[in-house]
């Protein structure tokens, strides 16, 4: 076999493993849970529609509100994941309807991640935002009520 021969069969080779290792590293995308289309939530009628409507128009919500009458919330996120790196959060989308204490939607919102922060991307109620505690704000809010003493005994 001829040195030119070889030359070719090394550089063929070089080029196939190349291409192999760039397309082994393209970016693989995943979206993890749910969150209604907007022509879905427009069905729902602020002041009319009741928690069965609601779900029956978009599904029953995998987290709800801590408090009677509370919200439901539809989380969406969308993850980026590139090789050996840790995946990356690059979307997240979160719908809360709320409903007041006859079971009617007092209040339909959607947030999104803008930077890491959240952010309000439309609002079908101008009244204040979700009602109800959260669970950071009910954690912080017990901190100065326990003593050292309730929890040694």
């Amino acid at each position: 076999m001829s040195g030119s021969g070889m030359t070719r069969r090394v550089t063929l080779a070089l080029c196939l493993g190349a291409m192999m290792a760039v397309g082994g590293c393209a970016a693989i995308y995943r979206n993890h849970g749910y969150v209604p289309e907007d022509a879905d939530l427009a069905q729902i009628v602020v002041g009319k529609s009741t928690r069965e409507e609601v779900a029956a128009a978009i599904g029953r919500p995998a987290s709800t509100g801590l408090m009677e009458g509370a919200s439901w919330y539809y989380v969406g996120s969308r993850w980026k994941y590139y090789g050996a790196l840790p995946p990356k959060e690059i979307d997240r989308q979160v719908v809360a309807v709320s409903f007041d204490g006859a079971d009617k939607v007092a209040n339909v919102e959607r947030f999104g991640m803008e930077r890491g922060e959240v952010v309000v991307l439309s609002r079908r109620v101008t009244a204040s935002s979700v009602k109800g505690m959260g669970v950071i704000r009910q954690l912080l809010g017990s901190l100065g009520r326990v003593s050292a003493g309730q929890i040694v005994d």
